[in-house]
């Protein structure tokens, strides 16, 4: 990997933080709420298609709605082929809106932290040698920041939790309410607005199509795209990407061996 970048963005879910078990057991509860299921338990087999399909993922509110899907036994390889218009669809024909369907997750999210924290935070794992390479960074003169769309409240508990005192100015969470791509730009215009010298930005991301997005904006070309390998992202993803010159795949063994002695 090359010399080390002016700014380190990372998205959150995926790339530093592996929270499958926490987002089928919120996605149930919400799923509860809104379409109030006879049997409070989930059916068996149903978390284990969920973490399947999470890579579709691309919000919050997509969550309860990829249950939905799966309990209308809509079939797996169409979820993956063609989720966003069977989300959009679905959430259609149940005349519901995605910002009421994201007020039920965060919802959700609020209530059990504020019953239990410690039993909301034990369903989270970072990533291995994630931990120790945002206390690198912090120390580093790198800027780290985290692009996300979930709530950077969430976000802050989580990093609190491992010791990681990222200042609240450098999570950029669901609340900022604008695309990744632009927060990539505002961070550039304001670094070299205080200096002379080139700014570089890695991002590092785990959905495709957010850096795809990213890509085809000329205003960020000096923007430098990872895609995580570890994250929520499928093997035709992944393949795609490698046959990409402007997107590198990343794994995790890279990060640790390469990226932690180069810093």
């Amino acid at each position: 990997m090359p010399t080390m970048p002016t700014i380190l963005a990372l998205d959150f879910d995926g790339v530093v933080c592996d929270g499958l078990i926490e987002y089928f057991q919120t996605a149930w509860r919400a799923y509860g709420r809104i379409w109030s299921p006879a049997d409070t338990m989930p059916p068996p087999g149903l978390a284990e298609q969920f973490y399947r399909l999470r890579p579709v993922i691309e919000t919050g509110w997509e969550m309860p709605v990829l249950l939905r899907s799966l309990l209308l036994n809509t079939p797996e390889d169409e979820i993956l082929e063609n989720w966003q218009a069977i989300a959009q669809r679905q959430i259609t024909e149940d005349n519901l809106n995605p910002s009421e369907i994201a007020d039920s997750v965060d919802q959700v999210r609020d209530e059990w932290i504020a019953v239990d924290l410690e039993g909301w935070l034990a369903q989270h794992r970072f990533y291995p040698g994630i931990t120790s390479l945002l206390q690198r960074v912090l120390k580093s003169s790198i800027h780290l920041a985290i692009i996300t769309t979930k709530e950077g409240r969430f976000v802050r508990q989580l990093l609190q939790q491992q010791g990681i005192d990222l200042p609240t100015a450098q999570i950029y969470g669901k609340e900022v309410k604008r695309p990744k791509a632009q927060t990539l730009r505002t961070l550039h215009q304001q670094f070299s607005s205080n200096t002379d010298q080139p700014i570089s930005i890695w991002f590092v991301e785990d959905r495709l199509k957010t850096l795809q997005t990213i890509q085809n904006q000329p205003a960020l070309s000096h923007v430098k795209l990872y895609l995580a390998d570890w994250g929520y992202n499928t093997e035709a993803e992944r393949a795609i990407a490698h046959k990409d010159t402007q997107i590198s795949v990343l794994s995790l063994k890279t990060l640790e061996e390469e990226f932690l002695v180069t810093m």
